[in-house]
């Protein structure tokens, strides 16, 4: 979605039967391993998925009409995606995070965020390559890598390098820094390189 509007929740269900509903979630735990006979804290285990189209974004997909709640249609379209290792859990209507609207397309996407166990999201990363869609719409999971190296470029950094889908590079960084999981000044300096990057790009490209 190139060009999006925030909105509350209440004015997303409002829209007209014209609008389509995308429903997406971060899933994410404690994690307390270490990279590197502890030198390196891992933290959190956060994914993310390669999609069909080269892209990393959040799993999810468009909710049925017919769906009695975005919750109920977003466990639907978990496990044509995930597999049965999302039955371990469920997204709830306390994990909505936030929504965009695009009046173009005439999308408007809902961005849940769900804290798991380790042990659940090692059970969903079990069981995906047995889901409907892994190997079609689904490439493949991956975990956002949560620390700098000291050449302040592996990990997060050249993470955040790679194609995110829509708004998901955004909320991601955003997500993190709200649950506490990076410091504002962390994301700041990464929003900055960010920038810097399109601009370079943009010149390149002139």
């Amino acid at each position: 979605m190139a060009t999006s509007n925030k909105m509350d929740l209440a004015e997303a269900l409002a829209l007209g039967p014209s609008w389509r509903h995308l429903c997406y979630v971060m899933l994410y735990a404690p994690n307390p391993k270490a990279l590197f006979n502890g030198r390196i804290p891992l933290r959190y285990a956060v994914l993310m998925y390669m999609r069909f189209d080269g892209r990393l974004g959040f799993p999810g997909g468009f909710v049925d009409d017919r769906s009695p709640s975005l919750e109920v249609g977003l466990k639907t379209e978990l496990l044509k995606k995930l597999g049965e290792g999302v039955s371990t859990f469920s997204v709830e209507h306390t994990d909505y995070r936030s929504s965009l609207g695009d009046d173009k397309s005439k999308v408007v996407a809902h961005f849940y965020v769900k804290c798991l166990t380790l042990e659940q999201l090692q059970t969903v990363e079990a069981k995906a390559p047995l889901a409907k869609d892994y190997g079609l719409e689904v490439l493949g999971l991956v975990r956002v890598p949560l620390y700098s190296l000291h050449d302040g470029v592996g990990g997060l950094p050249a993470f955040l390098e790679n194609s995110f889908i829509g708004a998901a590079r955004d909320q991601l960084l955003d997500t993190l820094q709200d649950l506490g999981i990076l410091n504002p000044e962390v994301v700041s300096v990464l929003k900055d390189r960010i920038a810097r990057q399109k601009q370079l790009l943009g010149l390149m490209g002139t």
